[in-house]
This record gives structure tokens, sequence and C-alpha cells, in this order.
């Protein structure tokens, strides 16, 4: 097993590492201004939690038709406390610190436990695995945030129950179309919007409160451990319902890199966590005082001439949360092509100054129609309540467990302390997880179905190339002895460089051998491009570069980037002219292999993977437009490869 360096966790209170960019960018916006930022980006999903997770929660208790105090305080209890530990104690001071160069997420932490351990596959697989569950997220919660809060309108007049599933498509159907245009002009209102919803809810559960004082009970955990013994099988399922209300938990670690640390803590410690604590005391004092109340506990907060105002901007929170997850999807697949989980997809920069701001046209259509068959097939939020748990639970539970192997191996805890440290939540969060499977038939299989087909891509897509690496391997020429070969047989002279792309600077590409076989020439310079995919989110320019000259006129190049940037090649080899080597974009030729792949007869896959295979590679981005290669400089070179 490979070690690495050993450094001390972090303190509390000190700032997570960053590149210079990073930094950079931050000195020059004020801490609040992340704040609020944060708030509108990070908190959209489990702020719209309390449109319907008290609520299904309460359904358990409320089917023998009476609904008792002391469940009520037991359920507002459980919901408190599930806030407390797995939100406050393990993201906000716990997994916040984990940041891979100041970037979170499932996959910059696989990338730092692989990089802690030497490239486990077991990593590898449970990074696949997080990545495969957020995807499910990202579907469901549009689906469910939107749907709760359209459902308001029933309470308004039962005239508009015919139409929530239409009202909802369509917004969905809007939100999804506004994507390619790029969000950042309405994301400026996301933090305002965001921190209205969240006064407002708190505001809201005031009066209710005062009225109910005894709600206070719901703070001491008794309660909450009461009711989990008292109620047998219906607290199991109490408790998947009460974990909806820490669905989104994971984006505040995932959108680490966007805010830092301070900024999403003093976000949660400040606005979100009491605005939700008084919220859920709110419903729960609503519901001792009028039974009838548990059906739609949220919106009854209000009177009855701030019900349509609330629907409103329940369903502006909802689409910000939407938005959320739908930017986390595209962020999450960028991440997957450069690790290379998945083949290079098409992006678009939908900013000139952020390169973060990206847009996905073939990940955005299959959400969208992931999202609106939800909507179809489970017609109400509370039936894809029932599909929601599952895809967090897991996401969460591999979190913990990556967490355990940065904190042993790249932090140099103990295995004492780290077990200590980790291992109560992840106890925790197998009892939700338990809980949740209790809902498989009734709509958990959704995620699992998801989860179970993405990984299967994910790992077909690593496994074919590695067999289509180590197949070519066996027919390829080595650079230095083809440079030997032409130094004492010089072929004819062109002037100009050329530029050739291989994935193995130690071997000469196809498309030179191609080009020397049929057109009998060679460029003045040649350079051999191999373009590195890193485990850090971003490489800094004086690393992004290096070059060796290899004898005559060839030259190996090798061009570094993070998991978290788009190449750019031009704007990369343009690096070349610090180190003393004249590039010119217009006197240079970029040579390109387009392999057309075959299944062989004699395979390492069943054929059915093989053909998977060929047409994940067939589905890939053209490489000039992922490489951003002007198209007028790009020659390429058809070769046959099989797999």
């Amino acid at each position: 097993m490979a070690h690495v360096k050993a450094s001390p966790a972090p303190p509390i209170d000190a700032g997570p590492p960053s590149d210079s960019a990073l930094n950079d960018a931050r000195k020059h916006t004020s801490a609040w201004t992340l704040t609020l930022g944060s708030v509108g980006v990070v908190y959209g999903d489990i702020g719209t939690s309390p449109l319907y997770a008290f609520r299904e929660a309460l359904a358990t208790a409320k089917e023998d038709g009476v609904i008792t105090p002391g469940e009520v305080y037991g359920v507002a209890s459980l919901i408190l406390w599930a806030l407390t530990l797995i939100v406050t104690l393990k993201y906000v001071t716990i997994v916040l610190r984990l940041d891979n160069n100041g970037e979170g997420g499932t996959l910059s932490l696989m990338a730092l436990a692989r990089k802690a351990t030497g490239g486990s596959l077991i990593i590898l697989a449970l990074g696949m695995l997080g990545a495969a569950l957020f995807y499910g997220d990202a579907m469901i919660t549009p689906a469910i945030s939107v749907l709760s809060a359209v459902e308001g309108l029933k309470l308004v007049t039962p005239t508009f129950t015919p139409y929530i599933l239409p009202i909802t498509i369509a917004i969905i159907l809007g939100l999804f179309m506004v994507q390619s245009h790029g969000t950042a002009r309405m994301a400026a209102f996301f933090g305002p919007i965001m921190v209205v919803f969240f006064l407002t809810i708190g505001i809201a559960a005031l009066p209710h409160i005062a009225r109910e004082p005894g709600i206070f009970r719901a703070l001491n955990p008794y309660y909450a451990v009461e009711y989990v013994l008292s109620h047998g099988h219906a607290a199991l399922i109490a408790l998947g319902a009460v974990f909806l209300a820490v669905t989104g938990a994971e984006a505040l670690f995932a959108d680490l890199g966007h805010f830092g640390r301070k900024p999403i803590q003093r976000a949660w410690l400040f606005l979100v966590f009491p605005c939700l604590t008084l919220n859920y005391l709110g419903q729960g004092a609503l519901v001792l005082h009028d039974q009838d109340a548990a059906a739609e506990p949220f919106f009854r907060l209000v009177p009855e001439w701030g019900l349509l105002p609330l629907v409103l901007l329940a369903t502006a929170a909802t689409v910000i949360a939407a938005q959320a997850n739908i930017t986390g999807a595209f962020s999450l697949s960028r991440q997957a092509v450069q690790l290379g989980l998945l083949p290079r997809l098409e992006i678009r920069h939908t900013s000139e100054t952020h390169s973060g701001q990206i847009y996905l046209p073939q990940i955005n259509s299959l959400l969208l129609i992931g999202v609106i068959v939800l909507v179809l097939l489970f017609k109400s939020s509370t039936a894809i309540a029932s599909a929601y748990g599952i895809a967090v639970t897991g996401t969460m539970l591999i979190t913990g467990a990556m967490s355990f192997i940065v904190a042993r191996h790249v932090w140099g805890w103990s295995t004492a302390r780290a077990a200590l440290t980790i291992m109560p939540f992840i106890a925790l969060e197998l009892c939700f997880l338990s809980a949740n499977l209790f809902k498989v038939f009734e709509g958990g299989y959704v995620p699992l179905l998801l989860a179970a087909f993405l990984i299967l891509v994910m790992g077909t897509w690593v496994k074919g190339t590695r067999i289509l690496f180590d197949k070519t391997r066996k027919t390829d020429v080595p650079l230095t002895e083809l440079v030997g070969m032409l130094e004492r047989s010089p072929p004819h002279r062109v002037k100009g460089t050329a530029v050739f792309l291989t994935s193995d600077p130690t071997t000469a590409p196809s498309a030179l051998l191609h080009n020397l076989k049929h057109n009998k020439v060679l460029h003045e310079r040649n350079i051999v491009l191999t373009v590195r995919s890193l485990d850090m989110p971003r490489v800094a320019s004086q690393d992004r570069v290096t070059i060796e000259h290899v004898g005559d006129s060839f030259w190996t190049v090798e061009l570094h980037f993070g998991f978290m940037e788009t190449p750019n090649i031009p704007r990369s080899l343009a690096l070349l002219r610090k180190l003393g080597f004249k590039f010119d974009i217009m006197s240079t030729s970029f040579f390109l292999s387009r392999r057309s792949i075959r299944p062989a007869l004699k395979s390492s896959m069943p054929l059915w993977q093989d053909k998977l295979f060929i047409a994940l590679a067939r589905s890939a981005s053209d490489a000039t437009d992922f490489f951003q290669i002007p198209t007028g400089r790009v020659v390429e070179v058809g070769t046959q490869v099989t797999v």
C-alpha cells in the first residue's frame, strides 16, 4: 500500500486549503456575500424539506386516527436531532474539513482517498456508487420539491387539484429549458429569495409555538428514543420519513469549492438551522392544537390570506433547490469524465468569466426525462417520498466510509480515533438505511435501479478503456525507436508544427505512423502530446505543462488538468513559450486518431458489454470540441481496433 505523508487535521477554525486561483477570488469577495450565495445554492434542498418531511414522518402515527402529544414530541425530536447529529456535527463540523485542495463532493473525496491508498479499486467502486446515487438524487429532488410546493395550491382552492401535475411539469420543463442560456443572472437572486424563505418559515411558526410552548419538549432526545422504542415497526417506517429532513446535507460538501467552509458553516449556524428548528417546532405545535392540520402542517402555519404568497415563495424555493441539483449533476459529470469514469461529454461554458458555470446537453436531457417520468409515475410528493431516502442515505454512508479512510491515511489519525469519530455517524445512517429499505417496493427501487445501471455504464467504460489500452500497446512502436529510425532515414520535411495526441507518450501515436505511411512527410517540429487528469481539482499554470526533447525534431509534452477543469489544449500549449519553445497556433496542425471499435471474437468482456462499450465510445463528444482545438487545424486519421 502506498503511503501519503500524514499531515495533522486542521483546527476547526482554520480555512480549507485551496489553490491560488480560489484564494485570489475569495479575497475579492466579502465573507457575507459568499454566505448569502451559499444560502441560495447550498441550502435549497434541505431548506425545502419542511414542505413534506414532518407530514410524512407523522403519517405513521396518524394511521390509527389519533395523534397523541407524545407522538408529536417524538417525531419532532427525531427530526431535530437528525439535523443536529448528521448535518451540524457530521457535515458542518467534520466532513467540510475533508477537502481536496478546497474542493468537496463524492468524487473529490474518492480522488483524495485513492491517492492516499495507492489507487484502491474498492475506493473507486465506492466513488462510482456514490456518483450513481447522486444522479438518482438529482432526478428525485426536482420532482418531489416542485410537486410538494405546487400541491399547496389545493389548499388555496380545490379547483386547482386537476392542474397540479400539468403546472408541475410546466415548471420543470421551463427550468430545464433555460439551462443552456446559463443561470448566472438568476443565481444572483437565489440567495436573497432563500433568505426571505427561511425567515418566513421561521417567523410563521412563532405564533403556534407561543400558543403551545409544550412543543419545546421535542428538544429533549428522550422523546425521540421513547418514540422509537415504543412504536416498533411503525417507528422504523417513521425513521425513513424523518430522514427526508436531512436530504440535501450532501450539498454542503459538494459545493465546498464554490463558497469555502466558513461561509457554509456561518449560513447554517446563524440562519438555516435556527429557522428550520423553529419551523419544525411550529408544525408540531400546530398539530398539538389541531390534529386535522397534520394533512398539510407546513402550509397551515400561515393564515388564509398568506397561503397563496407562501405557495409562490415555496415554489420559487423548490425551483432553486432543483437548480442546485442540476448544477451539481453537471459538475459531477465533468469530474467523472476527467477521472475516466465516463466517455467525453459535450461541455458548453455559459459564462465568459466563471469556468464553473457549464451546461452539458446530454445530462440535461437525461435528467429532464427522468424527472418528468417520476412525476407522471408517482403523481404526488407523498408517493415520491418513498423513493427519496435510499439514494441520499447511500451517498452519506459512502461519504462516511471514505471520511474514515482520509482521516486515517491523510490526517494520520489512529484507527481508534478515526473509528470513534466517524463510526457513530455510520451506525446512525445504517439505521436510517434499514428504515428506508422498507420502502423498496413502494418506490425505493427507482434510485437502486438507476444506480445499478449507472455503475454498469461506468464499470464498462473503465474496463473497456483499460482493455483497449492494453491491446493497442501490443502493436505500438516505442517512440525513441521510431525517432532513431527517422534520423537514419529521414522522410520529406514540411514547414510548421505537428501535434499528435496520445494517451501513452512512450509509444508512437497511431496518427503519426499513419501520416508517415500514407503521406510520407514529417513536419519540422513534432510534438507528442499527452493530456493527464490529476487527482486534484485544479492545476496551477506553472505546473500545467512539461516538455522533453527526445531527439531530432521530436518533443514530448504533457498537459495537466484537475478534475474540476475543462481542458483547453491551444491555450495550454501557449505556455510553452515561457519554456523557450516557439508555439504558433496558425502554423500548427493537430493530428487525432479516430478509432472505429469492433467486438473481438475472443474478448475479455461478454458480447453485450462489448456492445455497450462500443455504444458509449460512439456517443463520446468529439475530441476536437472537448479539447477546444480549432477545427480548421485538425487532421483526423481513422483506425480500426477490436475489444
